[in-house]
């Protein structure tokens, strides 16, 4: 299931019991805490028992069911307690009697002598409504009352699923163990918008994929690692691993949760295969089937909330990384260009930052940096 990983959740069984199955088979999908994945079935066969349900949990090597192939003598069944029958008789039930002081009503109920082989047991009590909240004495004119039940406040527990109870650990370890700030910086998105006019239907007929805005933040963000090396390194011990390649995480929300499949070596990526990789990344995290190892690693993330909406934001470092670029919604704004007032396509950026590895003037440098590159994105064809 994956390095670091020690239970499951099952999700779902494809099969029930008795039904057949054929080799490679989808049969179970379990959910880890990076990750939901199908179990294929290791031969044809007929599912004969299965031992973990629906919202069990198992861990790493236990058996979660049996698979009976042809030949093979079945597990013995299960052993069941025989279902708790009540009987009633034909006879009228008494009715309520009004009892005087200290005395209070009743129904009675006979019970008529149980069949051999089962059980008798008395019929539960009628429930009682549920009582309404008392209201005020007075209520304002305006506020027309109305009856409050505990149905209408009810509340529903449901446990975290893996994903989310490693998010949640993830989150409070960053706050925990990092000393995070975050920085922010604007750009103008006019160069970029005006490529992507230009060339974006050549560019889906010769790839097949769409040019985006991401790849454009890929390779500035690596051109800004490059500057600023401590936000591609991570703190080991008293040590600090400054890392010659870019694995660039990129957070997408789909699915059950938010994921942050890897783009390994970035760097050696051209504009349509990170276009492209991102794509598919999107597709299968949606349906829940992104692989454990694509969600493993990264030196770097850069996450993109302007989808939702997000005008400004200060991103969660992904721990152990140092950094993490924040993109946001592209608005159109009034701005100061050669004294005159014009209106350009903007978007606000942020970098959260481990202050521990990174000064504020680097960090500053870094998203100078990709501001550059974005508004002019030819500084990547003359590497200046």
């Amino acid at each position: 299931m994956g390095e670091s990983i020690y239970q499951v959740e099952i999700i779902q069984w494809h099969k029930h019991e008795g039904q057949s199955v054929e080799k490679d088979e989808n049969l179970v999908e379990m959910e880890t805490d990076k990750a939901t994945v199908e179990l294929p079935s290791p031969a044809a066969g007929v599912v004969a028992k299965i031992l973990k349900r629906d919202g069990q949990t198992a861990e790493v090597g236990e058996i979660v069911g049996y698979l009976q192939e042809p030949g093979d003598v079945q597990p013995a069944a299960v052993s069941q307690a025989e279902p708790v029958e009540a009987v009633e008789s034909e006879g009228e039930a008494k009715a309520p009697t009004a009892g005087g002081d200290g005395e209070e009503a009743e129904v009675a109920k006979t019970i008529e002598p149980a069949a051999p082989g089962r059980m008798k047991v008395a019929p539960e009590r009628p429930r009682t409504p549920p009582e309404a909240v008392p209201l005020p004495e007075e209520l304002p004119a305006a506020f027309p009352a109305k009856v409050l039940t505990a149905a209408s406040r009810r509340e529903e527990m449901l446990p975290m699923s893996p994903i989310r109870r490693r998010i949640a650990e993830r989150l409070v370890e960053a706050q925990q163990t990092a000393a995070l700030v975050t920085t922010f910086n604007e750009i103008d998105m006019s160069a970029v918008i005006g490529l992507r006019e230009s060339y974006g239907n050549e560019f889906r007929q010769r790839y097949d994929a769409k040019l985006g805005f991401m790849s454009f933040f890929v390779k500035a963000a690596i051109e800004g690692l490059k500057g600023v090396p401590e936000l591609n390194a991570e703190i080991r011990g008293s040590q600090i691993a400054y890392r010659h390649y870019y694995d660039i995480g990129i957070a997408i929300g789909g699915g059950k949760a938010l994921v942050v499949p890897v783009l390994r070596n970035a760097e050696r990526m051209s504009f349509a295969e990170i276009e492209r990789a991102i794509a598919d990344f999107a597709a299968r995290a949606r349906e829940n089937r992104l692989k454990p190892e694509e969600l493993q690693g990264g030196t770097f993330t850069i996450t993109n909330g302007g989808v939702y909406g997000s005008l400004l934001s200060t991103p969660m470092i992904n721990p152990p990384q140092s950094g993490i670029l924040g993109m946001h919604a592209i608005q159109d704004r009034p701005v100061a260009r050669e004294g005159q007032a014009v209106v350009r396509p903007m978007m606000y950026v942020a970098l959260t930052y481990d202050h521990r590895l990174v000064d504020g003037r680097e960090a500053v440098g870094f998203l100078r940096r990709v501001k550059e590159i974005v508004e002019d994105p030819a500084r990547l064809m003359l590497e200046i």
